[in-house]
């Protein structure tokens, strides 16, 4: 399909369109505070013998959060597209109640997938020494400053158990307000953005796969504008002959892209203290985290973990999605799954 043929939507006026500069400014709209009575009902499952990657919402039962949670899982995949929780003292747990108190969270808000080759489904996000510039290396594995991304899966949760000395700045931005800006600024560069773009899978590479997929950077499928971007990974996929090559035009969209997600206007930072837990939006937000320094004593530094989440009543994605969710049924997408 050429540029030509491809259709271009409206302008995006949705609750997820907003503007960093205004929202950045109103935490109280997104944050959830969690009462002695949620941390009450959320404490009383940590007796519970189910392992971790058996948990389900029934067997994680939450009385007054659980509607809570339901109002939440609403206001991410139609409304903001992300919220903060706050309220949990995760120095009064371990590593593992700290864990199954988030996963059990999760369990209300969508399905838990796989992150890794390895299959696993809650991710530990850290600095294990991985070089930023190894093709085969996980940014988040690293200190130093992500860009604008989006993960493969509905919504995307994080819990901090430990900051860093300083920086690990957590960022935002509405895809939609890019795309707005974008057809504001260089309408003749967007088009290019709704072509296949070809997308490193960093070795991790599904049987019978290519070692990258090519996903337009925005789809436009049944009335939804969804985003799937990476530019780190998008770069690195041109060292694959196979790959689409990209021209000087797509750069300059790119480039545009990156310009845009940067835009002071467009988006804001937050500070991820320990206990709290963020959820993103996949499909209309980008997430991005400031490089860090950390602290010197090994117990002590920035360590968060990391569900990804495929979300029940969820929008319907095009079929090119499955080269990287898998799958585009509704509630049973995304994730890493290399072998059978």
């Amino acid at each position: 399909m050429t540029a030509q043929q491809i259709e271009i939507p409206g302008v995006q006026n949705l609750p997820s369109a907003w503007l960093g500069r205004d929202i950045g400014a109103e935490p109280e709209r997104w944050t959830i505070r969690l009462s002695a009575a949620h941390i009450a009902e959320l404490e009383s499952n940590l007796s519970d013998d189910i392992s971790l990657t058996d948990l389900t919402k029934s067997g994680f039962p939450l009385p007054t959060l659980g509607s809570v949670l339901r109002e939440f899982q609403g206001e991410l995949i139609n409304g903001r597209g992300f919220g903060l929780i706050k309220g949990l003292d995760v120095t009064r747990f371990g590593e593992d109640q700290a864990a199954r108190i988030f996963f059990g969270i999760g369990t209300h808000l969508g399905h838990a997938r796989s992150q890794n080759a390895a299959g696993d489904i809650l991710g530990h996000v850290r600095d294990v020494g991985a070089r930023p510039d190894d093709p085969k290396s996980r940014i988040y594995q690293t200190s130093a400053r992500q860009t604008f991304h989006t993960d493969s899966s509905d919504v995307v949760g994080l819990i901090c158990l430990k900051d860093a000395k300083s920086g690990g700045e957590s960022l935002l931005v509405s895809a939609n307000s890019i795309f707005n800006e974008m057809q504001k600024r260089r309408p003749d560069l967007l088009p290019l953005l709704f072509e296949p773009i070809a997308t490193d899978r960093r070795g991790e590479v599904p049987d019978g796969m290519q070692p990258f997929f090519e996903i337009p950077v925005f789809t436009w499928h049944q009335g939804f504008l969804n985003v799937m971007y990476q530019r780190q990974y998008i770069d690195s996929a041109q060292r694959f002959a196979a790959a689409l090559r990209l021209s000087d035009r797509h750069v300059a969209a790119l480039d545009l892209f990156d310009e845009l997600a940067n835009d002071p206007d467009l988006c804001f930072s937050m500070h991820l203290a320990p206990g709290d837990m963020q959820f993103v939006y996949n499909h209309a937000l980008l997430h991005d985290r400031t490089g860090f320094e950390d602290h010197a004593n090994l117990a002590d530094r920035r360590h968060l973990l990391r569900l990804w989440l495929s979300v029940p009543g969820d929008r319907p994605l095009p079929d090119c999605f499955a080269q990287r969710f898998g799958s585009t049924e509704i509630g049973n997408r995304g994730g890493i799954v290399v072998g059978a």
